[in-house]
């Protein structure tokens, strides 16, 4: 078990996790509490990946030796040896990444609000592009889209909208570890549909995601710090999209927090869904106040969940996506907007490790 030089007490740990958890799963009563039962589940299959790179890490290694004592005795197995030898360095180094330090959301679902910005229909022509985008996204990558709350305009543009999205399966690399790139201000270049002179225009459409852990911690709403309103569900142009007023928007009167959600039929339904979020959102800004206390006097970090930031430009004469935060450039516009993003979200994941790495988190 100590065999791994990097860290031999803390694969330990994690294989001793592990045989806890299978345990867990393994017990009938577990499954009589569903919420309990997803966290388990969910623990464990972050777990895997380590487990099955180690385990197959120890066996590489075993065989080595095995065929190295072989060798003297028999050609074959020196040749063997060679090739077991040469597979040994890419696990270990496989295993040493997943034991590097992560962000401890990266698991988690998340909730994502686009909003127009500067640039009139224009700019919610465009939000509406990027909720498409990431909808593509994820259609590719085992991750469901909830629409919680929308406000269209009459051409089809997204004036606000509030999604929730969530892996299919658990997994390790949840929703978190690849959305949390994209809170920012997204630019666009380029001649709108509203334009007549044929003009470039810049707009600019606001992102901000957020994780949204199984169980939020540490945070209580006091009924006297929020105001409640309802009102009735609106689809494109405000038209009623059904004759009760379902709909809730929640305000957390010391923050200025707005929360709104329209999802589902029943108002009920619709404000425990909106304190799930707003209790998710407190819950982040407390964590980013903390950051930001601990990280005083250091240089920023890569993510940032500032929607004042301008993260990102689409230029749309040139075909050219730049990622301002890594230098990042590409022409091909319309593969990204059309949800490929994986050269994009791969080097800003590069760019993260790396960061916590040198951070020495």
């Amino acid at each position: 078990m100590s065999d791994f030089a990097g860290s031999p007490s803390k694969v330990d740990d994690i294989l001793s996790e592990y045989q806890g958890l299978e345990m867990q799963l393994a017990d009938p009563e577990l499954h009589n509490d569903a919420a309990a039962a997803r966290r388990v589940a969910k623990r464990f299959s972050e777990l895997q990946p380590v487990i099955q790179t180690y385990n197959k890490l120890v066996e590489t290694r075993d065989d080595y030796e095995a065929a190295k004592e072989m060798a003297a005795e028999d050609a074959d197995f020196a040749e063997e040896a060679d090739r077991l030898a040469a597979e040994l360095p890419a696990l270990e180094e496989k295993l040493t990444d997943l034991l590097a330090p992560r962000d401890p959301h990266d698991a988690d679902d998340v909730v994502m609000e686009i909003k127009s910005g500067a640039g009139g229909e224009e700019a919610a022509l465009f939000a509406g592009e990027l909720a498409r985008m990431y909808q593509r996204y994820g259609e590719r990558h085992g991750f469901i889209f909830e629409i919680l709350d929308v406000n269209e305009t009459d051409l089809g543009g997204v004036k606000d909208m509030t999604m929730s999205v969530r892996s299919k399966q658990p997994s390790r690399d949840g929703a978190w570890s690849v959305f949390k790139y994209e809170g920012g201000v997204h630019r666009v270049q380029r001649i709108p549909v509203t334009e007549s002179q044929g003009r470039i225009q810049t707009s600019a459409a606001g992102v901000l995601v957020y994780p949204e852990p199984d169980e939020v911690e540490d945070v209580e709403i006091d009924d006297k710090d929020i105001r409640v309103d309802v009102y009735r569900s609106s689809g494109k142009g405000g038209q009623g999209v059904n004759t009760t007023d379902s709909a809730v928007r929640i305000t957390h009167l010391p923050t200025g927090i707005v929360v709104t959600c329209q999802k589902e039929r029943s108002q009920i339904q619709n404000r425990a869904r909106a304190m799930q979020v707003l209790a998710a959102r407190l819950q982040q800004m407390k964590e980013e106040e903390a950051d930001a206390a601990a990280a005083e006097g250091r240089a920023a970090q890569i993510r940032t969940m500032d929607r004042s930031e301008r993260i990102r430009t689409y230029n749309f004469p040139e075909s050219r996506v730049s990622d301002h935060r890594i230098g990042y450039k590409a022409n091909n516009l319309d593969a990204v907007l059309d949800g490929e993003l994986d050269a994009l979200f791969g080097a800003l994941s590069d760019a993260e490790r790396q960061t916590r790495l040198e951070a020495g988190e």
